[in-house]
């Protein structure tokens, strides 16, 4: 892999237990680390539903070191700058441990 294609700094967000400002405990996204990948568009649709509401769905591949990706798992989101991507599989290419895949869709919120 070209070093320079990792080019985006992301962040790896996980669901860590808050309090808010009346007390309650919440549940929320939160980074625990950043580092640099590459992200590349997949897929994208439209989908029109009743009364002329839009759902997009746009799907992208993120590449990472496997160094530094290696304790990513499924339940942790992706940030990167006003975006946040679920995660929906990772893949080893040929587990060469050199690269992880992670496969993920934008979360619209």
């Amino acid at each position: 892999m070209n070093p320079g294609d990792l080019r985006h700094k992301i962040k790896i967000l996980t669901n860590q237990k808050t309090t808010n400002e009346l007390e309650e405990t919440t549940y929320e996204f939160l980074p625990v680390k950043t580092t640099w990948a590459a992200i590349i568009p997949q897929t994208g649709s439209l989908q029109k539903q009743a009364v002329d509401t839009i759902l997009t769905n746009v799907t992208h591949k993120i590449i990472v070191r496997y160094s530094a990706g290696k304790d990513i798992t499924k339940d942790m989101r992706i940030g990167y700058k006003n975006h946040e991507f679920e995660i929906k599989y990772i893949l080893n290419p040929y587990f060469k441990n050199e690269t992880l895949e992670i496969f993920v869709q934008e979360v619209l919120t």
